[in-house]
């Protein structure tokens, strides 16, 4: 059974905030109605980051609105949530935050082919002021190419 599904959320200051070096798709560890609020697209990742507790990644500050025909089981919005991945991959992540200080943000969140909901994380390095400009003046001068083309 293969679900074409069309949810898509991006985090769109992560790009501007950061320079990402590498890219990770976790799982997410959900309760009762948290899937159906995201198969809806009603979740958010502004202001999320990710954050080692023990030998486990949690994603902090990722708002998944009630479910809107939940009952009284449904879900905590703003709540943690663990992120499963391979334990390697944790090893790894976890050595290049604490050594070189980069952080790990959540990019986007999406349902994959099996109808699980996914989430791709970047090992990010902030990036400084003039980093931001120099990425808003390549945005603008891609633009202008593109409108030029057309």
């Amino acid at each position: 059974m293969h679900i074409k599904s069309d949810v898509n959320i991006k985090n769109k200051r992560a790009t501007f905030d950061y320079t990402i070096l590498d890219r990770y798709t976790a799982g997410i560890q959900l309760y009762g109605t948290e899937i159906k609020s995201i198969r809806d697209a009603k979740a958010s990742l502004v202001d999320t980051y990710c954050i080692f507790q023990g030998n486990e990644l949690w994603v902090k500050q990722m708002h998944i609105a009630p479910y809107q025909f939940g009952s009284y089981a449904n879900h905590e919005a703003k709540r943690d949530r663990k992120l499963l991945l391979t334990r390697k991959e944790l090893r790894k992540l976890a050595r290049q935050t604490r050594e070189t200080g980069k952080t790990i943000i959540p990019l986007r969140l999406f349902i994959n082919e099996k109808g699980l909901a996914k989430m791709e994380i970047g090992l990010c390095q902030g990036k400084h002021d003039y980093d931001k400009r120099q990425s808003i003046r390549e945005n603008d001068l891609r633009r202008e190419m593109e409108r030029h083309l057309l």
